[in-house]
């Protein structure tokens, strides 16, 4: 746990240390206002589950979604961070930068709750992340933040609401050709009376799996966040797994170095394969030499282990090694991997439960304007089926991917194509269309500039 962490810092940062992690657990329940919200509308909006069974059921898996996605969607968050430069500097500086970070993404949440505009928590936490990074670059120079992998995610989530605008448009099609009943078309009534039980079962199975793909999704998400906080504080427990020993990842190089030179030897591509092997050599022998309680050390045997890790999927993919030696070759970059892509069980268990403890407190808001105010219709429950069956896939597939995506756009856009679907364009409520749409393309750069800005602030008080 945290707490025993602790006692590696001073008062005053433990202090901080603590308050950021506070903060980050706002922000995943605030996380939980917007986006499980999502998860649990159309459940809730059709009366196919009561409130409080709806939000525990989302709780529980985004719990398990949490808990068992993995961490690929974690390291895209880590990566946009200069983490191998908060080394090079006092620890206040770190506090400042993950301080305008978190109350960027926290503002900029509360607010849009508040008006009950669905609004994007991954756009926000990635605005301000590289809007901090930048202000970091700015002073303190370094790499900076990482545009590529911003380039990445940015693509994903741009591309996904039109995807699942556009999948929802064809899954409701489909459905009114195939499906003779029309009770699935019909809003709910004004009466307390509950849908037939097999309406009810679809709907309740497609909020369990976007409840689980958003904990894979989102929850991760948060767990990246926390990793920023506490590498930049305690980079020497978690810059690198405490769990794999320097030893053992030396071992492994070497195996890796040994498989190349045997392809090199059976003359095949040697020019391709020669630079691999001398930089695994190098890497061997820095591990050897690498002492886990230097930070600076850890953190160019974590960067020199990522650019490893790199060539050889390079390499691997140009088809230029054996068989053999590519076998052997992905099985101990797995090893690799592990020992820098990871995040302890405490970590990802308390994200989780923020998650599902912020679906319970702000649910309502969201709800409301899912069920009511994007289509000039209310929502019915082949609508609210089709847009969550939408929205789990899409979510799926870029977990699956480590690419974040915004539950809130990619599940508003399914609704608003499933409107479009019923009706036309003309369908959709402008109103409520206008504000989501500015709000996403305010989210970015505001929260870019907000978290730079504040920055700017902190710093001058370290």
């Amino acid at each position: 746990m945290m707490l025993g962490f602790i006692a590696d810092l001073s008062t005053q940062y433990s202090v901080l240390l603590l308050v950021c992690m506070i903060a980050v657990c706002l922000f995943e329940a605030i996380n939980g206002f917007h986006d499980t919200a999502n998860a649990v509308a159309t459940v809730i909006y059709t009366k196919t589950l009561p409130p409080i069974f709806a939000v525990v059921w989302a709780g529980i898996w985004n719990f398990l979604g949490a808990f068992l996605g993995g961490v690929a969607v974690a390291m895209g968050i880590v990566k946009l961070m200069p983490i191998n430069d908060l080394i090079n500097v006092e620890v206040g500086v770190n506090v400042a930068l993950v301080l305008s970070i978190l109350l960027s993404a926290i503002i900029w949440n509360l607010g849009t709750w508040y008006l009950g505009i669905p609004s994007s928590s991954s756009h926000t936490l990635i605005g301000s992340l590289l809007g901090g990074g930048f202000a970091f670059y700015s002073i303190y120079g370094g790499s900076g933040p990482n545009w590529q992998k911003a380039s990445e995610i940015g693509l994903s989530l741009f591309i996904s609401p039109l995807f699942g605008f556009s999948l929802a448009i064809l899954l409701m099609y489909m459905l009114r050709r195939m499906v003779t009943s029309k009770t699935i078309f019909k809003s709910p009534d004004d009466t307390k009376k509950r849908p037939p039980i097999w309406i009810r079962a679809i709907l309740v199975t497609t909020c369990t799996l976007v409840s689980y793909f958003h904990g894979n999704n989102d929850g991760q998400k948060g767990v990246g966040l926390a990793l920023v906080v506490l590498m930049a504080f305690l980079p020497l427990q978690f810059a690198m797994n405490p769990q794999i020993q320097t030893a053992d990842l030396a071992a492994s190089v070497r195996k890796i170095e040994a498989a190349l030179t045997t392809s090199v030897a059976n003359g095949e591509h040697i020019e391709a394969v020669r630079p691999v092997i001398s930089k695994a050599n190098a890497l061997a022998a820095r591990l050897d030499s690498t002492d886990r309680q230097d930070k600076k050390e850890i953190m160019v045997a974590r960067k020199e282990i990522n650019s490893l890790n790199k060539s050889l999927k390079s390499l691997l993919e140009n088809g230029v090694v054996t068989k053999e030696a590519t076998a052997t070759a992905k099985a101990e970059m797995k090893s690799l991997t592990q020992s820098y892509e990871f995040s302890p069980t405490w970590v990802v268990a308390l994200i989780a439960i923020c998650l599902g403890g912020g679906t319970m407190v702000g649910w309502k808001r969201i709800v409301v304007t899912i069920g009511e105010k994007i289509g000039k219709n209310h929502l019915t429950y082949a609508q609210g089926a089709s847009a969550e069956l939408c929205a789990a896939a899409t979510i799926g597939v870029s977990s699956a991917f480590g690419l974040p995506v915004s539950t809130t756009h990619v599940l508003s856009s399914g609704i608003a194509g499933t409107m479009v679907a019923s009706g036309g364009v003309k369908n959709l409520q402008p109103k409520t269309v206008k504000s989501m749409a500015i709000a996403w393309l305010l989210t970015l750069p505001v929260t870019f500039t907000l978290s730079a800005l504040l920055f700017y602030v902190f710093r001058m008080f370290v």
